[in-house]
């Protein structure tokens, strides 16, 4: 059942009055969560899940701030958080000291409801099964489906403070993910996958996901050894995005201060990339599937450039680093134990128009990256180097062949720089929406 936001609010103000409590702020978010996986055509795995988790800061006289959480949204278990983030404050740090947003207030345009019905288990089965089958159906050389996961979910989210901010989002979402892979006699695995969501399990296009995975799965069979040296590259919209997101303290503010970024305050301003590229975080993008209306501190999101026409234009803030660096909280707050800053949505996208332009049906030499893996391991985010395996097809005479085995290297903000051409149409994957980018040159090593 979705939050009384109003209701919420006058019990935690009557709990806060009867413990002399006169500044607090409270985030929560409930998720319900429905999952099923499948094995050759049966269930392998069902799961539904109801999660609450509540945060609860608390200000005493000398303002400092005590942080507790719950998974409790009723009174009796609200109150209790109250008093124990209270008595948590006489420990509270004493510089830099969060406070409330000055955005808090501030009112929202976008719709804070966006909801659909949910579709029974049964029917969610049916369909992953079906799916299963008409991918294990696709190609003789496709054994089997080893990673697949339909969901739906419903995230109900509130933010509540004692100067009476009131906020409150409730909205849908559903995934399909099908991942493929071969048996050859005499030949490696080959495997592919492709990912798709929507409003509500109805929406989803599950055809289409079949399709992409199979197409994939398929172009990977006929593979090659590759030469190690140094290739023009094709990022697809999935690694390009991958590496932004990987390379993203270069926007996060905190970071910044920290001293954990390859940015400083002084870059702002500064051209960090090819004026091909644009690049903006943007929370209420339609294709922004259960997108957030405000952050964890109540701050309004909002369509944020962060790299316009390969300039650097703005950093991710939550309140804390906004009042700390003079500028304005951007709704980038995660609420937990401590404050901090993440990204929504990335949008890449054409920045300036490029002289010359590029296209895989005539393109010979290119190397072409599917998808980037291992970058818990192969991304040094402070250096800004990365080495990581990836699947691709090197292209020669628009002619595609896969790749066996091998790693791409390279300086992230050399590669930013090095920007040929962005294509004009785009992709949404996994973090945002993006075209297809082609840099210059990046190290390949094959098998």
């Amino acid at each position: 059942m979705p939050t009384n936001i109003d209701n919420l609010a006058t019990q935690v103000q009557a709990a806060a009055q009867r413990l002399s409590i006169g500044k607090y702020d409270i985030y929560g978010a409930s998720v319900d969560d429905t999952s099923v996986q499948v094995d050759q055509g049966e269930p392998k795995q069902v799961k539904a899940s109801n999660r609450s988790s509540v945060t609860v800061r608390v200000w005493n006289d000398a303002g400092r701030v005590g942080v507790t959480s719950t998974s409790e949204i009723d009174p009796a278990g609200l109150e209790l958080a109250l008093k124990t983030a209270y008595e948590a404050s006489e420990f509270g740090i004493k510089d830099n000291a969060p406070d409330f947003s000055p955005e808090a207030t501030t009112e929202i345009s976008a719709p804070g409801e966006d909801t659909a019905p949910t579709s029974p288990v049964a029917e969610l089965i049916e369909k992953l099964v079906g799916a299963e089958k008409q991918l294990l159906g696709a190609h003789a050389a496709i054994a089997s489906v080893p990673y697949n996961g339909l969901s739906q979910r419903d995230v109900d989210r509130f933010y509540l403070n004692s100067q009476g901010a009131r906020r409150h989002d409730i909205r849908s979402a559903a995934s399909i993910y099908l991942y493929s892979k071969t048996e050859q006699d005499g030949k490696k695995p080959r495997s592919a996958g492709a990912f798709k969501v929507a409003r509500n399990v109805a929406g989803l296009d599950i055809d289409g996901c079949i399709e992409e995975a199979a197409e994939k799965t398929i172009s990977h069979l006929a593979y090659e050894k590759i030469k190690s040296g140094k290739y023009p590259v094709v990022l697809s919209a999935d690694a390009f995005l991958s590496l932004m997101g990987a390379f993203s303290n270069l926007f996060n503010a905190q970071n910044i201060l920290d001293k954990q970024s390859l940015s400083t305050q002084e870059s702002l301003g500064t051209a960090i990339a090819s004026p091909l590229i644009s690049l903006y975080d943007d929370a209420l993008h339609p294709e922004n599937i259960g997108g957030e209306t405000f952050d964890g501190e109540g701050t309004p999101t909002q369509r944020l450039p962060l790299i316009e026409n390969g300039v650097l234009t703005h950093f991710l803030h939550s309140a804390g680093t906004a009042k700390r660096m003079k500028a304005q909280p951007t709704g980038h707050a995660n609420m937990g134990s401590k404050v901090t800053v993440g990204r929504h949505f990335f949008h890449a996208m054409r920045g300036e128009p490029a002289e010359k332009t590029y296209n895989l049906d005539d393109a010979d030499g290119v190397i072409l990256i599917d998808d980037v893996q291992a970058l818990h391991a192969g991304v040094q985010s402070l250096q800004g180097s990365f080495s990581l395996p990836f699947d691709g097809w090197l292209i020669e005479n628009g002619k595609r062949t896969s790749i066996e085995s091998a790693t791409v290297a390279g300086d992230f903000l050399k590669l930013l720089n090095s920007i040929l051409y962005v294509e004009e149409e785009l992709e949404l994957v996994g973090g945002g929406l993006a075209p297809r980018v082609w840099v210059e040159e990046l190290s390949i090593t094959g098998e």
